[in-house]
């Protein structure tokens, strides 16, 4: 429950920072129920944010689990993608854009 505070609490943060140019939001569903969420955003500079969670049981305590995927288009036209899983073993992106320890 903890996780889900915060995960909403900085996405409201992204959402509220001003825009650097006029963007327009194409798409923007939300499926809020007491035990799962959907949400998806598409903008007209090419952002794109998909997310769902569902709430399940770790052991005794109440967990949510989150899977989503976000990509966005940077000031050169090049395409960034990010998918991700956030869960009882913390927040797990995977991108080509993210580097990777070798290994030991």
């Amino acid at each position: 429950m903890k996780f889900l505070i915060v995960f909403v609490a900085l996405f409201a943060v992204a959402l509220a920072a001003p825009p650097t140019s006029e963007v327009q939001v194409l798409r923007s569903e939300s499926d809020v129920g007491p035990e799962s969420f959907k949400h998806t955003l598409e903008t007209s500079d090419g952002t794109n944010i998909e997310a769902e969670g569902e709430l399940k049981q770790v052991g005794e305590e109440p967990s949510i689990s989150v899977k989503g995927r976000f990509s966005y288009v940077d000031p050169e036209g090049q395409t960034h993608v990010v998918t991700y899983i956030a869960d009882e073993n913390g927040y797990q992106p995977i991108s080509d854009d993210i580097p990777v320890a070798p290994a030991v």
